[in-house]
């Protein structure tokens, strides 16, 4: 998403730093030169919003019947297998975000069939971003995979200004195929 401005967020909030990094990694790998953009997968995204609006339309119908029919029509056994239902998907949803996603950030394929999955993370209180990064050949063989860190202050302004450009030269000097990509690029530039 292009704006006129600049994005701005707190410099001390790690948990906005993050967010606004995290935000600003699709739109790069996506947009990368060909042969070398990825399409994302949306497959994890999917299960965890079918997971949390399943537990939610259980939720809304059993409100629903306890304020049209009434308590003692809520003690009916259909009643409380919707309310074990909704806490059997909750946990599920709750187990998914956690042990699946875990921090999966970004999840693409390139046309040629490579993958690759950026999972990112923080420390409370710490000014550093670190990510994983796997990149698998389209037979599954891992091309690349390693743990990165670098502090935000290197591409975010001490006022709070998001500068897209030093975090794409980031991860084009640490990951091997955004590496290839920014060559390329700047070939075709001139």
């Amino acid at each position: 998403m292009a704006t006129a401005t600049a994005q701005k967020v707190p410099v001390y909030s790690v948990n906005d730093l993050k967010s606004t990094t995290d935000d600003a990694l699709t739109p790069h790998l996506t947009t990368l030169p060909q042969p070398y953009a990825f399409t994302q997968d949306h497959t994890k995204t999917n299960v965890r919003f079918l997971l949390g609006y399943s537990a939610v339309a259980i939720a809304a119908f059993t409100f629903y019947a306890d304020r049209k029919l009434g308590w003692e029509a809520t003690q009916s056994t259909w009643i409380i297998a919707a309310v074990v239902s909704y806490f059997i998907l909750n946990s599920l949803l709750t187990y998914w975000m956690w042990a699946v996603e875990a921090g999966e950030v970004f999840r693409g394929k390139r046309k040629s069939g490579e993958t690759i999955s950026i999972r990112s993370s923080t420390k409370k209180f710490s000014p550093l971003y670190k990510l994983h990064v796997q990149y698998t050949s389209a037979s599954n063989k891992v091309l690349e995979k390693k743990d990165i860190e670098t502090s935000f202050t290197t591409w975010f302004s001490a006022d709070g200004t998001f500068h897209p450009e030093p975090l794409k030269k980031w991860l084009a000097s640490e990951i091997e195929v955004l590496r290839l990509a920014a060559k390329d690029a700047e070939k075709k530039s001139g």
